[in-house]
């Protein structure tokens, strides 16, 4: 995706730059006390690192990012925002950073809720089709930076939050289906569509990760033939059923083995693997090293 120059003045990115850089300080990632809604500085290009995207509006008011998912870049800027639909995974990576001009930015989480009420009761269905894509994105307005910058904002008003925000989120969501990416906003949040129905059966199996899985078996939940599930299920995550639920399993194996301080073996049959063997190297082959030294980089890293 070619850099593309900012559609507006420069004035409403450097407002909301400094304002994620006075709330980051020297730290690379940090939450805030609006629920969703997180803030990120990196002083330099980085290394593809891999990541489970989540549903999530991504802005970056300095610098740039690049998000890849199924082998396709999506880079974005001040220009460009990035929207995902779907929790699948994916590997991200700093474009453009440096100690005087770090890359800044914020991660809001999307209320799929909210999103649905309001195609269900107040937003014009849009006039185009989205592609199935679950990953895209769009053109930054300053109808779409003026309530984050407030949502920010918000934040030096802690007694106002529970009043504020929420209304202000949902006007930032409302923004969003007007976009330019509001088509594909749509078709995943509403009733019947099956690009809502294959989200739900995403949260069944974050749910149900360890459990045998039968495409027949998935497509029947979908309410779909097994081989328009099929099909429908790659064009929106990348990847087959079988390949999603083994992200599932590795990722939560990794969780345990760092957080639980459970060993591979044990963490492999709790996610659902029969053979230790088998889990080892489909672990190295997604995350580069096998469990073990994985894990203790990991945890080298967290106590640098």
């Amino acid at each position: 995706m070619s850099h593309r120059e900012p559609q507006f003045g420069q004035a409403p990115h450097s407002r909301l730059a400094r304002m994620i850089q006075v709330w980051c300080g020297t730290s690379e990632d940090v939450s805030t006390p609006i629920d969703g809604l997180s803030f990120f500085r990196r002083t330099r290009p980085t290394e593809p690192d891999l990541c489970l995207v989540e549903p999530a509006l991504l802005v970056v008011a300095q610098g740039a990012k690049q998000m890849v998912v199924g082998g396709a870049p999506h880079r974005y800027d001040p220009s460009g925002f990035l929207i995902t639909s779907l929790e699948i995974p994916g590997q991200t990576q700093i474009i453009e950073a440096s100690p005087d001009a770090p890359c800044l930015g914020i991660v809001m989480k999307l209320n799929q809720r909210m999103l649905a009420e309001m195609v269900a009761s107040n937003v014009i269905p849009p006039s185009e089709r989205a592609d199935r894509r679950s990953v895209a994105v769009g053109t930054v307005t300053p109808e779409l930076i003026s309530p984050l910058e407030r949502l920010v904002a918000l934040l030096d008003e802690p007694d106002a939050i529970p009043v504020l925000a929420p209304l202000i989120l949902q006007e930032i969501h409302y923004r969003l289906l007007l976009s330019d990416q509001g088509a594909r906003m749509w078709s995943f949040v509403a009733a019947g569509n099956p690009n809502q129905r294959i989200l739900s059966l995403l949260n069944w199996m974050k749910e149900n990760y360890a459990e045998p899985l039968r495409v027949e078996h998935l497509a029947e939940r979908a309410q779909m033939s097994a081989s328009t599930f099929y099909q429908h299920f790659r064009d929106l995550t990348t990847m087959s059923p079988l390949k999603y639920q083994k992200w599932l399993r590795l990722n939560e194996a990794r969780q345990l083995m760092l957080n639980d301080h459970l060993d591979a073996a044990t963490a492999s049959y709790r996610v659902g693997y029969e053979s230790p063997s088998q889990f080892s190297r489909e672990y190295a082959r997604l995350f580069g090293n096998p469990p073990k030294r994985d894990i203790d980089q990991l945890r080298l890293a967290v106590a640098q």
